[in-house]
């Protein structure tokens, strides 16, 4: 199944943040989204997942959806957005309330995805007694649950320190192997994106349009540093000026 966005704009209060924006996201890839800060990488992802209704233009999805899926699209936040008072097992679970399932086949569901992302031995504890890793891995497991067609990831990493960053990482490396789930990424870690995603779309400075969308055509095994070093560079190439002209509008709105 794809995602198709014909002619995407979006502005708020008369501000335009989104313009022209013609993409398709294929089915099973992992396709990125950076630019400079401001640019909409957020409102866009909003409004793939049908969060915010564009000014203009169509979100379409083609084809059907994987045998299975719960919910066409699955979002997975940079806060983690978990409820405190429950536990693992329970976050989890909440994704599945509002589905006609009878006990055995949510219980299953729910083994399924704590075994997946590592988090079986700890169903039981509170969001407060875990680490922001784990934190994080509730989030992903809680939106693996629904079996969405798309996963919609805002940031997911950003919270957290390096460390516990590349260990997420090589959770999604591998998660991705299993599902073939179709995602797409927003980022402003050019690592990241260069690790995880099949296709990269860099996005101009506000309004954003499409300056040019990078294939990353070397398998996730063969991924180090140096064998990236002329992508990122390509891709740093292409947002450095304008995510320096972003940084000072930013700062000069901040002064005022």
């Amino acid at each position: 199944m794809e995602l198709v966005v014909d002619g995407v704009g979006h502005a708020y209060d008369g501000l335009a943040v989104l313009d022209g924006i013609e993409l398709a996201v294929r089915d099973g890839e992992v396709l990125a989204l950076i630019g400079p800060s401001g640019c909409g990488k957020s409102t866009l992802l909003g409004i793939l997942g049908g969060m915010l209704q564009p000014t203009r233009g169509a979100v379409r999805l083609k084809g059907d959806p994987p045998a299975g899926t719960l919910n066409p699209f699955t979002y997975v936040f940079q806060d983690f957005a978990l409820l405190p008072w429950r536990t693992v097992e329970g976050n989890v679970s909440l994704a599945l309330e509002h589905h006609v399932l009878d006990a055995g086949e949510r219980g299953a569901a729910v083994d399924e995805v704590l075994s997946l992302t590592g988090l079986s031995e700890f169903r039981s504890a509170l969001p407060k007694q875990l680490s922001g890793g784990m934190r994080q891995r509730v989030g992903i497991a809680r939106a693996l649950a629904a079996r969405p067609a798309v996963l919609l990831l805002d940031e997911p990493l950003s919270a957290l320190d390096a460390q516990t960053r590349d260990l997420l990482l090589e959770d999604f490396e591998r998660l991705w192997a299993l599902r073939r789930v179709t995602a797409v990424y927003v980022t402003h870690n050019l690592d990241e994106a260069l690790r995880l995603a099949d296709r990269i779309v860099v996005l101009s400075r506000r309004p954003g349009r499409i300056r040019e969308i990078v294939a990353v055509d070397v398998s996730r095994p063969q991924r180090g540093v140096a064998t990236l070093a002329g992508l990122r560079d390509r891709l740093w190439r292409l947002i450095r000026d304008e995510a320096a002209s972003a940084d000072r509008e930013i700062v000069a709105h901040e002064a005022a």
